[in-house]
């Protein structure tokens, strides 16, 4: 896709999409040149996520990431996907202390980081706390159901909102985060009828992963998309390309040139040195 006929989403249009049926994809990066490649498909929005701690930086978690990393590689995605609506994730204490860090940590992912909007964990509790960010102008989004930040209190990566009472819980954050402004909410790892009701109670777009067909849009990882991060594929991926292998074959085949000889060819050296070679010959 020609990126100059590519027309960046707004914060705004996304009430009108979902009256009108149309469904979102948001592609999770963190890079200059994978955003570039989702700069030029037809995705609507880049979620740069603090999974970048475990698919980037190899970590269990994703709560050793720090703002300052999260900044630095939504800046990295802002530079390579001008026509794509940026999303900055909040990472792990950076807005649980008060309203007024919160602000000051969206601030940041905004100004220095350039996102369009920001991304925050959290149900009903940290409603005040994203009422504060929205009333300063900020837009966020929300996520409930598995919030990976809190998967020490949740026992593991498990999906959320099985029981009733769970799923009550879900609905009445999703109501909650709705109320006090958010424009879109991340539904991860929720049974399918459960989305199907937040999304029909609330008037901001839901976005599943992992929560089945019945929400406004889909959020998948590129590294998942495309086979590159094979640690563990989690049930809801699909897997639209398998890389890794094709990856690793082009470096055994590097590897074999170099030994061999036949890299690099006449055609990767640069001329000239003549006369340095006539000075010091070398049989």
């Amino acid at each position: 896709m020609n990126t100059a006929t590519k027309l960046k989403t707004t914060i705004p249009s996304f009430s009108a999409l979902k009256a009108e049926g149309k469904k979102v994809t948001m592609i999770t990066v963190y890079d200059y040149p994978f955003a570039r490649l989702v700069d030029r498909s037809k995705a609507e929005l880049i979620l740069v996520g603090d999974s970048l701690g475990m698919v980037i930086q190899g970590l269990e978690t994703t709560t050793p990431v720090t703002l300052d990393e999260v900044i630095y590689h939504t800046r990295a995605v802002r530079r390579g996907a001008p026509n794509t609506l940026v999303v900055g994730d909040m990472p792990f204490m950076s807005y649980q202390v008060s309203p007024e860090q919160a602000l000051a940590s969206a601030g940041r992912i905004i100004k220095e980081g350039g996102a369009d909007c920001i991304k925050m964990e959290g149900g009903e509790y940290f409603a005040p706390t994203i009422r504060k960010i929205v009333s300063a102008g900020i837009p966020v989004m929300g996520h409930i159901g598995l919030t990976p930040q809190s998967t020490a209190a949740l026992g593991g990566l498990r999906v959320q909102g099985r029981t009733p009472e769970q799923a009550e819980q879900l609905i009445a954050d999703a109501r909650a985060l709705d109320e006090v402004g958010v424009f879109a909410i991340v539904l991860e790892c929720i049974p399918a009828g459960v989305a199907k009701v937040i999304t029909r109670s609330i008037t901001a777009t839901t976005i599943g992963c992992g929560a089945g067909p019945h929400v406004g849009g889909q959020n998948l990882n590129a590294y998942d998309i495309l086979g590159l991060f094979d640690r563990f594929v989690p049930r809801f991926v699909r897997q639209y390309k398998s890389l890794a292998p094709e990856i690793a074959s082009g470096f055994d085949a590097l590897v074999h040139d170099v030994r061999s000889g036949g890299f690099p060819a006449p055609e990767h050296c640069y001329t000239g040195g003549d006369t340095i070679q006539r000075l010091y010959p070398i049989d």
